[in-house]
């Protein structure tokens, strides 16, 4: 694939020929709306119960959609260019954000895990944007070093030095799901960057191990393994939150119990407005909200590439590959989410993109938005103003 490394030549100062990606926009508004009314129906029996107050999460959610709002939008109106040129810079801020998290006293530690920052009222969760920081950088280092990752065996392992370096930080939280998310992420957007087959099956299966090491050498993991395994052996303790997410999901059938009317939300399953919100969608919506909500996300997920596919065919690599990254983040989030909530993957804290209750994801994900729509502005004006060129050759000619 020829690289061309000044692929972005003007972008401060190219005009934007149209605001957004309007279907992208309107896929992900549906998945945030559905996501507040969820939100609100799994949480008042805990809001009410632990704070007195049964809106108590649908208003801190609220607040998140709007601030999230605003942030996407300022992440729009920031030139492509800046991120391309500032890949060295986001490393550094990376493992700054992680560091943080592990320093006594600063670093809240909730269940045994420390993965968030108090600001006031409200908790910070480093690696929500760590995720979208470790896409813009990769996404630099393709167009930047293409020549040396595809030819180069130093050139391949500069990268997956960076982000061994970041997943070690995050298994000190310990942020196994996110580790996992950020290697997966990296390793699909070095493939699609034009890395050798045989060398990326061999980083696979290196990861593999590694990650298979960690699983069976840590008592907790090893726990969750098994009892994702077989919930219903233990289903009091180990196995209790996937046998009532399980159960949730059955109860849900074609239609839904209602929305409002789950019983599995009422202190039976643990995180429901959170990590587990979609089986309490599942259970409320049935069968056909749950198939509204997948098509939603393969369609937000399809878009991405889509936009990802255009920019490389107009020569804007790091554009592309910004959006393939942010498409594989969001499609593995939500997979992983989903695919745990159904029983088909190991217990994983990680929330469903766009939907489930959680203020540090929200703002990363509508950040990932602005981002992505930020690449399909400029590679319209960009296609625009191909099309004016050649319309003054064609004119010139026929003079």
């Amino acid at each position: 694939m020829p690289m061309n490394h000044h692929a972005s030549p003007g972008f401060f100062t190219l005009r934007l020929q149209q605001p957004f990606d309007t279907s992208l926009f309107i896929a992900v508004a549906l998945l945030v709306g559905l996501g507040l009314v969820m939100v609100a129906s799994a949480s008042i029996g805990i809001a009410d119960s632990k704070y007195h107050n049964p809106l108590h999460f649908i208003l801190r959610q609220s607040i998140y959609v709007a601030l999230g709002a605003g942030f996407g939008w300022m992440m729009y109106h920031i030139p492509l260019r800046f991120w391309e040129t500032a890949g060295l810079v986001l490393l550094p801020v990376s493992f700054l954000l992680l560091v943080v998290v592990l320093i006594p006293g600063v670093g809240k530690t909730v269940n045994g895990a420390t993965r968030w920052v108090m600001l006031g009222p409200f908790s910070l969760q480093p690696s929500e944007f760590v995720k979208l920081l470790m896409v813009l950088y990769t996404a630099s280092y393709i167009v930047r070093h293409g020549e040396a990752l595809r030819g180069t065996l130093t050139g391949f392992i500069k990268p997956l030095l960076v982000v061994g370096a970041t997943t070690a930080l995050l298994l000190l939280e310990p942020d196994f799901g996110a580790a996992a998310v950020i290697l997966l992420v990296t390793m699909g957007m070095l493939f699609v960057g034009g890395v050798r087959f045989l060398q990326f099956i061999g980083l696979f299966a290196a990861v593999a191990a590694v990650f298979a090491v960690l699983a069976i050498t840590s008592p907790y993991r090893m726990q969750r393994l098994t009892s994702f395994l077989d919930p219903w052996q233990d289903p009091y303790n180990t196995g209790f939150q996937l046998t009532q997410s399980l159960i949730a999901i059955g109860s849900g059938s074609w239609d839904g119990v209602g929305l409002g009317s789950s019983v599995q939300k009422l202190a039976y399953l643990p995180e429901a407005h959170n990590d587990f919100m979609f089986a309490i969608l599942a259970e409320e919506l049935g069968l056909i909200g749950v198939f509204v909500v997948l098509l939603l996300f393969v369609y937000a997920v399809l878009r991405s590439f889509s936009i990802g596919a255009r920019a490389e065919r107009i020569g804007h690599y790091f554009g592309a590959y910004v959006a393939y990254g942010i498409g594989l983040w969001l499609g593995i989030q939500a997979f992983v989410n989903i695919g745990v909530n159904m029983g088909v993957l190991p217990t994983k804290g990680l929330t469903l993109p766009f939907m489930s209750a959680g203020g540090s994801s929200m703002l990363a994900m509508c950040a990932a938005v602005g981002v992505l729509l930020r690449v399909h502005s400029e590679i319209h004006a960009l296609e625009q103003k191909g099309i004016r060129s050649r319309s003054r050759k064609d004119k010139g000619a026929g003079k």
